[in-house]
């Protein structure tokens, strides 16, 4: 439960005008004020602007023992404040052709900061069994100098709390050619030892992915992905006969409309 707390916190300190103090919000309640003025003025004048976008941050095929295909789809609904957000992830090997894990989020989103969603909802694991849902409270947005971050806390409908935080970046080194780095954290408050998790810090992820945009809207990429289990969570891999780390050379594409 501590790592949870310092993830939380960590979280919060990235987020601009989180944890200042009273100099930090000076007119803070006239700026509000005004933001909601011009909000008002413009949906009287324009209207309720929604879009819909589906967005496939990863569609990639995984060199590593049988091979694996990965994807990470997000699908969003709504205006500049409110939106429904379905997310989903999960890893099918091709050898025996087993689903290795998959889940499902369907959230709705606030935006509360610029740039900053609150987001709450369900989530449904269909993988690894046995099949659980959980409730979800998460952040996601841009943090200073870029740097993009979804941090999400999971209550299972055993009691059993974890908790997940993704951070990725981009550097251009032209206006179509981009090195994304991704660096994932996974937690528990305690031992799921049915579902081979345990307490704290549980499993370390890391890729570079180097994509070309042949259109803004679609972008092939290779790269090398990197995962390896900590603390508890390794020694019950260990225990199960599994490998505590893996590394995996990928390609893929990444698209959005």
């Amino acid at each position: 439960m501590r790592g949870l707390l310092l993830l939380l916190a960590g979280v919060l300190l990235v987020i601009p005008g989180v944890g200042q103090g009273a100099s930090g919000h000076e007119g803070h309640g006239e700026e509000g004020d005004e933001m909601a003025a011009a909000r008002a003025a413009m949906a009287a004048e324009m209207g309720e602007h929604t879009t819909t976008m589906v967005m496939a941050d990863r569609l990639e095929y995984q060199r590593h023992d049988n091979g694996a295909l990965l994807w990470d789809v997000d699908i969003w609904h709504g205006g500049d404040i409110h939106k429904i957000w379905f997310k989903s992830e999960g890893e099918r090997t091709f050898d025996p052709g087993s689903l290795e894990r998959a889940e499902m989020q369907l959230l709705y989103s606030r935006a509360i900061l610029p740039f900053w969603n609150l987001q709450a909802g369900v989530r449904h694991d269909v993988e690894p069994s046995p099949s659980r849902s959980h409730l979800v409270v998460g952040l996601q947005g841009l943090a200073p100098y870029w740097f993009e971050v979804d941090a999400a806390l999971f209550v299972s409908e055993r009691g059993d709390v974890t908790a997940r935080a993704e951070f990725e970046y981009e550097l251009l080194f032209t206006q179509r050619l981009i090195l994304q780095p991704r660096v994932e954290l996974e937690f528990a408050a305690q031992d799921v030892p049915e579902l081979g998790i345990g307490s704290g810090l549980g499993s370390v992820a890391a890729g570079l992915r180097l994509r070309y945009e042949w259109r803004r809207t679609f972008a092939p990429y290779v790269g090398v992905s990197w995962e390896r289990s900590v603390g508890d969570t390794r020694e019950l891999a260990r225990a199960a006969g599994e490998d505590a780390s893996s590394t995996s050379f990928v390609a893929g594409v990444r698209f959005w409309f």
